[in-house]
């Protein structure tokens, strides 16, 4: 598992705010990448990637983009990061609804 982490994942986890793959094709072959390492891995060529993920401890690299995103929401919305968030959403103002007041929309 390891090996994974430290070599293949910053890799394929680099800057993937800015160059988020959102086609299909191009999200398998970034997934691909981590797929194909996995293979390699001693004692698990008879396990599905997703058995091989679970026994890795590993998540797919999808839902890791997914939890990247998520934080880089975060710290812009909390104004731990320096960016405008005007230009691409802003916080709603409208309060009916139930939950936090940190509702995003995009104008």
């Amino acid at each position: 598992m390891a090996h994974s982490v430290v070599y293949v994942r910053p890799l394929l986890e680099y800057s993937t705010v800015v160059w988020l793959p959102s086609l299909i094709q191009d999200i398998e072959a970034v997934e691909s990448v981590q797929h194909e390492f996995t293979k390699r891995l001693p004692g698990l060529s008879n396990y599905s990637y997703v058995e091989k993920l679970k026994r890795l401890e590993l998540q797919c690299l999808e839902l890791r983009r997914l939890h990247l995103d998520l934080m880089w929401c975060y710290k812009i919305v909390f104004e731990c990061v320096n960016v405008n968030m005007s230009e691409s959403s802003q916080l709603s103002s409208y309060t009916r609804t139930r939950g936090h007041q940190y509702k995003l929309y995009k104008p």
